[in-house]
């Protein structure tokens, strides 16, 4: 699949810029387009590949942004993604429309400009585009506040709207315990990028190896017809002794241990062990309407019966026949790694969670306030004194 990849805001220019470098090592065209999208020229400096040419600083002429962001207030986000639609639009017009599958619009959900202004832009996509407009969204952790929270309850129903499908990402559930405040995002930005990246790549040209079972970019939209939300699981394995020792030279000459794995059962293993460990945004697999397996790796490793059992597993977890199964060749790779999207699951506590806490938190500022003015009036004021 070929995408133009747009970030609105902080967190989601640095994970298209996280899909991009990963895009590059790799040696794929998945990146066909990227634009970072920020009202804080600061955030715009932090991406380490995106060019910059291809990032947009908005808001400049708003007094109450001037470069300087919007202050976690996704209303005024999305306020000046309305007003500068034309300047984001017309960056957009250099996207090579003729050669991209489909539009992600990359955004964290806690944040002002993101969570503001990306349902703005997926909205405009659609009535410019006829490529599907699809979205990426990251979920704030629970250690970023209750205005994070907040912001999040209140953009995400409304990215989901503006989207054909909106693939979710719970930092929540990605963040370590140990982790610094830096490096638990860059870790996470990786672990999103790579699973992004080992799904919608496949059926990427390659020129040295042609897929067995070949996906395609009608294969994905097929399985994100149904719209909602989507997630991801993800697992890899280590390569076969055998597939080692026939890489040349230096293969046959590099000392391998332990007994050949049978290819089948290895496959199909990967696939049981990447939905059942974390996914993106924790959901009941059954709740899943259509599912596609991707396995990435050196050909050798692939095994057809292997994928057959892991789709028909798949089909009986989900309790659903829309399960699409393929591979994605990448003789170089040192590793063997099963994806797998579930597509429009609707069984997800997270969300509930999400909104539940945003609820409580309204009514609790709502308690707050009323009153406010009279005991302000009380703190500041005195009957036995008059005012200068």
């Amino acid at each position: 699949m070929k995408l133009a990849l747009i970030g609105f805001g902080n967190a989601g220019g640095k994970v298209v810029d996280a899909i991009l470098e990963h895009d590059r090592a790799f040696d794929t065209e998945l990146c066909r387009s990227v634009l970072a999208v920020n009202t804080a020229a600061a955030d715009l400096e932090k991406p380490d590949v995106i060019p910059a040419d291809r990032r947009l600083l908005i808001g400049q002429t708003d007094d109450r942004v001037k470069g300087h962001g919007v202050g976690a207030d996704p209303d005024l986000g999305a306020e000046i993604a309305r007003s500068d639609l034309y300047e984001i639009t017309r960056a957009i017009d250099d996207v090579p429309i003729y050669d991209i599958d489909a539009f992600l619009v990359v955004a964290g959900l806690g944040g002002g400009t993101g969570s503001g202004g990306a349902a703005v832009i997926a909205e405009a996509l659609h009535q410019t585009y006829q490529e599907p407009i699809y979205g990426l969204a990251i979920l704030p952790s629970r250690e970023e506040g209750g205005r994070a929270t907040f912001n999040a309850a209140r953009s995400f129903p409304t990215f989901v709207e503006a989207t054909d499908n909106l693939l979710v990402f719970d930092n929540n559930v990605w963040r370590g315990a140990d982790d610094s405040i830096g490096s638990g995002y860059r870790r996470t930005n990786r672990e999103i990028a790579e699973r992004v990246h080992s799904f919608l790549s496949a059926g990427s040209p390659n020129d040295e190896v042609v897929s067995e079972n070949v996906m395609d970019a009608s294969d994905v939209r097929r399985t994100f017809e149904p719209g909602g939300i989507s997630t991801i699981a993800y697992a890899q394995a280590d390569l076969d002794p055998s597939t080692r020792r026939n890489r040349g030279l230096i293969g046959k000459f590099t000392p391998t241990s332990g007994p050949e794995v049978d290819s089948a059962k290895k496959i199909a293993g990967l696939v049981r062990r990447a939905v059942q460990s974390r996914l993106t945004l924790p959901a009941d697999v059954e709740s899943a309407e259509r599912s596609m397996i991707v396995i990435s790796g050196p050909p050798e490793e692939f095994s057809r019966k292997g994928l057959e059992t892991a789709r028909s597993w798949l089909e009986g977890q989900t309790g659903s026949i829309e399960v699409l199964a393929g591979d994605n060749p990448i003789p170089d790779a040192d590793f063997v790694s099963a994806t797998v999207l579930l597509s429009n699951v609707t069984d997800v506590p997270r969300i509930e969670q999400l909104k539940a806490t945003a609820v409580a938190a309204k009514q609790n500022a709502a308690e707050m306030a009323d009153g406010r003015d009279t005991k302000i009036q009380s703190l500041v004021t005195s009957d036995q004194l008059d005012p200068v």
